[in-house]
């Protein structure tokens, strides 16, 4: 048998040393009791470290099923027997009262406007006529220039519109006639524009049919 030898007092650790260890050994225990312990088995986390390290996390689920276990052996509640339910009282159905409804006066329907007119033009001059036309009516037109060829251009421009600015719905350069129709498609004044490019007299005569407010020459 082998004997060890017994340490001698100068080789044991002094009082100092011991009790720096018990608290060194105290102070990680507690720190691991707040970021390890009670943040995985209580969801408990002081110190925040605990749901970064995802241990957090771990206790929330492990709280979740101790409650469902608990839950599940509980046993069931004796359901205590209901009442059969009274009867509804028995509601005498009314028939509504018939509610005459007053005819709305439609709105009359503007009056479709015809009207024939005449301009005449010297050589190189130039003129137009304008209907007051409301968005999306249609106006049907024809006109015929005797005497020469003109050029024309049959145009809108909306009410208090950008200056300069207009839609053209055709044009065309040394024309006797045309005839066609258009829709308006905003609020304004539209019609046409013609000049006499020949060096006669040049008299337009121009009829128009359709649901417009008035004519502007």
């Amino acid at each position: 048998m082998f004997n060890t030898p017994l340490p001698t007092v100068n080789e044991l650790p002094s009082t100092r040393k011991l009790v720096r260890s018990t608290v060194i050994a105290l102070l990680t225990a507690i720190g691991l009791l707040m970021t390890v312990v009670m943040p995985s088995e209580y969801a408990v986390d002081p110190t925040g470290v605990g749901r970064a390290l995802g241990l957090t996390q771990m206790g929330e689920l492990k709280i979740i099923l101790a409650q469902e276990a608990l839950a599940d052996t509980a046993p069931p509640q004796a359901l205590a027997p209901s009442s059969a339910p009274a009867p509804a009282p028995q509601i005498a159905q009314i028939q509504p009262a018939a509610i005459p409804v007053a005819q709305s006066a439609s709105a009359p329907t503007p009056a479709m406007k015809t009207n024939q007119m005449t301009v005449t033009l010297k050589p190189g001059e130039g003129t137009e006529i304008k209907l007051e036309v409301l968005k999306n009516k249609t106006v049907s037109y024809e006109w015929t220039a005797a005497g020469g060829l003109v050029n024309y251009d049959t145009h809108g421009e909306p009410y208090n519109g950008e200056k300069g600015y207009f839609h053209s719905y055709n044009k065309g350069k040394q024309v006797k006639s045309n005839k066609g129709e258009f829709t308006a498609i905003f609020d304004g004044t539209h019609g046409w524009f013609w000049r006499n490019r020949s060096n006669n007299d040049v008299t337009i005569s121009l009829k128009t049919s359709g649901d417009y407010l008035n004519v502007k020459q």
